[in-house]
C-alpha cells in the first residue's frame, strides 16, 4: 500500500512538472523575474512633454451676463505667429491647448460686438489655465451721411443760386461768389452763365446807357448822330459786350480750365482787400483751386478788341493800337469793377446765399 502511495504521489508531481514545462515553453517570459528599478528624474525634453497642451479655458459674456455662443477665440504665443482658434459653446465656454507653456495672447471676436484682447502665460507644471470671464462690449455704430451729389450737381446748384443774385434786385451780379468752398464750373456750365448774363434784359439797358453816353460825346464819330448814329452805338456796344462776355467768360475759361468768377474776399484790412481786388484783373483761379495768370481775360480783351475791328467806323480803327487800347481797358474795368464788388455791391445784393462763407 505504502508503495503504491508513493507511485501516485510521483505521478502527480510528474503531472505538475509537465503542465510547468509547457507553460513556460507557450509563455517564455513568465520565466524571467520582474526587476524593481528605482525611476530616474523626467529630461528637460521630457517635462516639457509632459507638459505640452496645458488647456486655457474661459467663458465669454455679454454686459448683461448672457452667454455669447458662437465667438470665435484665438490662442496666439508670443513667440508664435500661428494661431489656434476656437468657437465658443452654447454656454459661452471655450478651451484651447496651447502647444507648450509660455505667455500667450488671447483675442475674442464675435458679430455685433468690440473685439476683446487680453494676454496671459501658461505656466510650466499647471494642469489648466482658467481665464476670468471675459465681457465683451457693444460694437459702436457708425453713422456717415454722404452727400450722393457729385462736384458738378454741386457746382449746377451754386451757379442756380448766383444767378439770383442781382443789383438791387436788378442788375445781374453773376459773375461773383460768396462761397468759400466754391465746386469749379464745367465747360456747359460756363457758357450757359454766359448766355445768361449776356442775354439778361438788364443787361440789355446796361448797353443802351453806354452807347448813350457814347453818343453824347461822340465817341466814334464816324457812325454819325441821331437814332441812326445811336443804333449803331448801340450794336457796336453790345458786340463788345458780347464777344467779351463769350470769349473771356466761356470759351477761354473752358478751353484753359480757369474760373470766370471773382471771389469775394470780405475779411481782413482795407489795404489788402484792395490790393486783392486789383490783382484779380490779372490773376484768376483755376479750375484745380490753384492762383495762376488770367490769360483768359487778357486773351479775351486782346480778342474782343481785334473783332472790334470788323465793326467800328474806317476812321476810327486803328488796328493794333485800338486792339490793345480795348484790351487795356478791358483790364482796367475788370479791376474797377472788382473793387466794387468788394466793398459796395454785397451790400446792394439782397439774394446772397445765406450759407456763404468769407474767404480769409
Amino acid at each position: 500500500m505504502r508503495a503504491r502511495g508513493q507511485s501516485a504521489q510521483a505521478g502527480r508531481r510528474g503531472c505538475k512538472r509537465l503542465v510547468q514545462i509547457a507553460a513556460l515553453c507557450l509563455f517564455p517570459a513568465l520565466a524571467l523575474p520582474i526587476p524593481l528599478r528605482a525611476q530616474s528624474a523626467p529630461t528637460s525634453e521630457a517635462a516639457a512633454a509632459q507638459q505640452a497642451g496645458i488647456p486655457v479655458t474661459g467663458r465669454v459674456l455679454d454686459a448683461t451676463g448672457a452667454a455669447v455662443a458662437g465667438a470665435h477665440v484665438s490662442l496666439r504665443l508670443a513667440e508664435n505667429s500661428t494661431a489656434i482658434v476656437a468657437v465658443t459653446a452654447l454656454d459661452g465656454s471655450f478651451s484651447i491647448a496651447t502647444p507648450r507653456p509660455g505667455t500667450f495672447n488671447l483675442s475674442v471676436t464675435a458679430q455685433g460686438f468690440a473685439a476683446y484682447q487680453t494676454s496671459g502665460e501658461a505656466k510650466q507644471g499647471a494642469n489648466v489655465v482658467t481665464l476670468p470671464d471675459i465681457t465683451l462690449t457693444i460694437a459702436a455704430v457708425s453713422t456717415q451721411v454722404q452727400v450722393a451729389s457729385d462736384s458738378n450737381e454741386i457746382a449746377i446748384e451754386q451757379v442756380h443760386a448766383e444767378e439770383k443774385q442781382r443789383i438791387l434786385g436788378v442788375v445781374p451780379n453773376f459773375y461773383v461768389t460768396y462761397n468759400q468752398d466754391t465746386a469749379p464750373l464745367r465747360p456747359k456750365q460756363k457758357f450757359d452763365l454766359a448766355w445768361r448774363f449776356s442775354f439778361d434784359p438788364a443787361s440789355f439797358g446796361i448797353v443802351g446807357i453806354i452807347a448813350g453816353v457814347r453818343q453824347a460825346n461822340n465817341t466814334y464819330p464816324g457812325y454819325g448822330r441821331g437814332a441812326q448814329g445811336y443804333g449803331k452805338r448801340y450794336a457796336a456796344a453790345y458786340g463788345d459786350f458780347l464777344t467779351g462776355t463769350f470769349i473771356s467768360n466761356a470759351l477761354l475759361p473752358s478751353l484753359l480750365k480757369q474760373d470766370p468768377r471773382y471771389f469775394y474776399k470780405g475779411t481782413g484790412s482795407k489795404r489788402s482787400r484792395i490790393l486783392y481786388a486789383l490783382a484779380n484783373a490779372v490773376i484768376c483761379k483755376g479750375d484745380n483751386g490753384r492762383w495762376q495768370p488770367n490769360y483768359s481775360n487778357i486773351l479775351g480783351g486782346l480778342a474782343s478788341g481785334a473783332i472790334s475791328n470788323a465793326y467800328y467806323p474806317a476812321a476810327d480803327r486803328d488796328g493794333a493800337a485800338l486792339t490793345f487800347e480795348n484790351a487795356g481797358i478791358n483790364i482796367g474795368a475788370t479791376a474797377g469793377a472788382n473793387l466794387v464788388q468788394e466793398f459796395l455791391l454785397k451790400k446792394l445784393t439782397p439774394r446772397v446765399p445765406k450759407d456763404s462763407s468769407m474767404r480769409p
